[in-house]
């Protein structure tokens, strides 16, 4: 599973290129669940934001969406922007 989300090596047994394609795929998934969920911060980091994203997750386990988004604005610098709730009234 390490080999998988967090970079670690290929276990013997196990295809490395298989195992690759499998791990770049997670990670694809990953970043696009971030920036469904936090589009502002995907369109602070512009056109390259799936390759800095990849590049930041490719040796950091998966927590959850929104812990990966924080950590990610927070390691590259850009303030994660925060989402505006309205509360509806009855």
């Amino acid at each position: 599973m390490r080999a998988l989300v967090a970079g670690a090596a290929v276990p013997p047994g196990f295809d490395a290129a298989d195992l690759s394609a499998t791990a770049h795929a997670l990670l694809h998934k990953r970043a696009g669940e971030v920036a469904h969920r936090f589009p502002l911060l995907a369109h602070a980091c512009g056109p390259d934001f799936t390759a800095r994203f990849l590049e930041w997750a490719r040796t950091r386990p998966k927590t959850t969406t929104a812990q990966d988004a924080a950590a990610f604005a927070n390691d590259i610098g850009i303030p994660l922007p925060r989402r505006k709730w309205r509360q509806r009234s009855r």
